[in-house]
């Protein structure tokens, strides 16, 4: 029994030596390369995912990368504006904002989740600093201008979302400025307009658009789905790697569709844009970005040009 248990001791330790020599490549082929990790999901809602992926993030640092934080926050949104007695409106999958609404939005983002991502991340050792749009001008948008939609009756009609902004620049600085002396930037989707009105932005958007303006190795989207499905019933359908065309051909099959549709559109910008791979990938599974980058299969979906 004794000689048993340490043969199965023995084996533990070599197979965390092989895992370990398996991603020796990795960290060299990315060591000092931006990697821009999108907050989403479970990965944003239950603690243990949370504190689980910041140390992963941190652990990214500690490897020789300069990892780049972009959060979502929208179901938290909803849920302050429910308790301050507001019902949260949506058209085309994006949110009314008013005036009111985008103070809980500034509040939720920038006051509540922001400073948590920052905490998670100095828990675990790492040098996070939270940042929104507005600062240092970082992204500068424009109010969307209203649009005609076709409600559930059929009948076309204009609607205004109000301060839902469209990015215009993104001003790198303050983000070269954080990386290059070992910070971890946690970056809150919103945007300032010409005349500083704040302006409530996609979070995917954000994230693709900064990945390629810092040029970042990768863009990494955390999601609570696997990745792209061929069959959404089936799991066992995951397409783990594309290249644009390939990616195109889904979107025309309509295969991608619905929710993932605006995800894998921001990826393919990236990859446009120069980001050498973007990936979409389950947070609800334990350190999923670290199987993402330093094993050969990966979990999620990959899509390069």
């Amino acid at each position: 029994m004794v000689l048993l248990k340490k043969f199965e001791t023995e084996a533990h330790k070599m197979e965390t030596v092989n895992i370990l020599v398996e991603a020796l490549p990795y960290i060299k082929k990315f060591h000092k390369k931006k990697i821009m990790i999108k907050y989403g999901g479970h990965a944003m809602i239950d603690a243990e995912a949370k504190t689980s992926t910041a140390r992963d993030t941190v652990l990214l640092k500690y490897v020789g990368m300069q990892p780049i934080v972009t959060h979502g926050g929208g179901p938290e949104i909803s849920r302050s504006m429910s308790k301050l007695g507001k019902e949260p409106q949506f058209i085309e999958g994006l949110r009314v904002t008013d005036q009111e609404t985008m103070d809980i939005v500034k509040m939720v983002l920038v006051g509540k989740i922001n400073t948590e991502i920052v905490s998670n991340i100095g828990v675990h050792g790492g040098k996070g600093v939270g940042i929104s749009g507005k600062d240092n001008l970082l992204i500068k948008a424009r109010k969307r201008a209203p649009h005609m939609v076709v409600d559930h009756n059929g009948e076309e009609k204009i609607v205004d979302l109000g301060l839902v902004g469209d990015i215009d620049s993104i001003n790198t600085e303050i983000i070269d400025v954080l990386t290059s002396n070992d910070y971890i930037p946690i970056i809150s989707p919103i945007g300032v307009d010409e005349s500083g009105e704040t302006l409530n932005l996609n979070a995917d958007t954000v994230a693709g658009d900064i990945a390629s303006h810092v040029g970042a190795e990768k863009l990494i989207i955390l999601t609570d789905v696997p990745g792209i499905l061929e069959d959404p019933d089936d799991p066992e359908s995951l397409v783990r790697r594309m290249n644009m065309d390939e990616t195109r051909e889904l979107i025309e099959q309509g295969i991608v569709k619905d929710g993932m549709l605006p995800k894998v559109l921001t990826c393919m910008d990236a990859v446009k844009n120069g980001v050498s791979s973007a990936h979409i990938i389950d947070g609800r599974i334990k350190h999923s970005l670290l199987l993402e980058i330093f094993t050969k299969s990966g979990i999620g979906t990959m899509i390069t040009k």
